[in-house]
C-alpha cells in the first residue's frame, strides 16, 4: 500500500520535473533573443528579460523533488557512495527526518506570510513594463517544500522496505 503512494508521488515529481525542464531551452532561446535584439537592433524590453528570471525560478524551485528523485542532490558522494542499501536507507532516513522535513517546514512556514502578502495585493513587477504576475511566481515558494517534503515521504518509505526485506 505504502509503495504505491511512493509510487504516486514518484510520478507527480517526474511529471513535473520533467515538463518544468523544458522552460530550461526556451529560457537560453528567449535569452539568446534578448542578447541578439539588444546588441544587434538596440532593442529590448523589461518583461521579456524579466521572463527569463521568472522561467529560472520556476525551474529551480518545482523540478527540486524531482532532483531529489533522481538522486542529483548534493550529497557526500565518499562516504555514501561505498555504503551498503541498508546503511543507505538508515542515513536516508535520518538525514530527512532531521534535515529535509525540518527545512522544508521552516521554507513553508516563514514563506507562506510573504506569499500571502503578494497575493492580497496581487504583486507585480516593480519596473514599468515588466511582468504583473509575480505573486504567481512567488506561489511556487510554498510549492517548493510541498514536493520535496513529499519526495522526502516517498524515500523514506522505500528506505523502510529496504530495510524490511
Amino acid at each position: 500500500m505504502f509503495t504505491k503512494i511512493a509510487d504516486r508521488i514518484d510520478a507527480l515529481n517526474n511529471f513535473i520535473g520533467r515538463g518544468v525542464s523544458w522552460l530550461t531551452l526556451f529560457m537560453a532561446l528567449v535569452m539568446f533573443v534578448i542578447v541578439v535584439l539588444r546588441y544587434m537592433f538596440n532593442m529590448g524590453w523589461i518583461w521579456m528579460q524579466e521572463s527569463v528570471v521568472f522561467m529560472h525560478g520556476l525551474v529551480f524551485m518545482l523540478a527540486a523533488g524531482y532532483t531529489l528523485l533522481a538522486e542529483e542532490h548534493v550529497r557526500i558522494d565518499i562516504l555514501y557512495r561505498p555504503m551498503s542499501e541498508r546503511k543507505k536507507a538508515i542515513v536516508n532516513i535520518i538525514g530527512i527526518l532531521f534535515l529535509l522535513f525540518p527545512t522544508c517546514f521552516v521554507m513553508f512556514y516563514y514563506g507562506y506570510p510573504y506569499v500571502s502578502d503578494s497575493w492580497s495585493v496581487l504583486e507585480g513587477s516593480r519596473e514599468a513594463g515588466g511582468l504583473p504576475g509575480v505573486f504567481a511566481l512567488k506561489s511556487v515558494i510554498l510549492v517548493f517544500p510541498v514536493l520535496v517534503g513529499l519526495q522526502g515521504i516517498s524515500k523514506i518509505i522505500r528506505a523502510l522496505n529496504t530495510l524490511t526485506t
